[in-house]
């Protein structure tokens, strides 16, 4: 997926990043795939929040992006299976970091 061109202060780079992992659904999604494989209906299962409509668009931007790899099987009915690229497992570290960060934040909300 193309981006704009960031020509601005030391924030740039985290604006470019939170572009690319931000919104509601994706972090949710790359959590998921980085421990495993997953079909579409899977992540419907694990996510049901989310509509039909809006994942397949996160998965296309992520697919666009290089993070997810989308692998078709020739067969009836199609197999679509869905795992994080090499490129796209470099963010583990900063996914988990995101998962304890809300937990603790999750923790200070209820005390709170």
């Amino acid at each position: 997926m193309v981006h704009a061109s960031y020509d601005c202060n030391q924030g740039c780079p985290v604006e470019a990043a939170l572009e690319v992992i931000g919104g509601k659904w994706k972090g949710v999604i790359l959590y998921h795939l980085l421990s495993e494989t997953m079909r579409f209906n899977e992540l419907r299962r694990v996510m049901p929040e989310i509509t039909q409509r809006m994942l397949t668009k996160q998965l296309r931007e992520l697919e666009a992006d290089n993070l997810v790899l989308r692998k078709v099987y020739p067969e009836v009915p199609p197999k679509v299976e869905y795992s994080m690229t090499a490129y796209g497992k470099t963010l583990e570290p900063v996914i988990h970091s995101l998962r304890e960060w809300g937990t603790e934040y999750l923790q200070r909300a209820e005390q709170a």
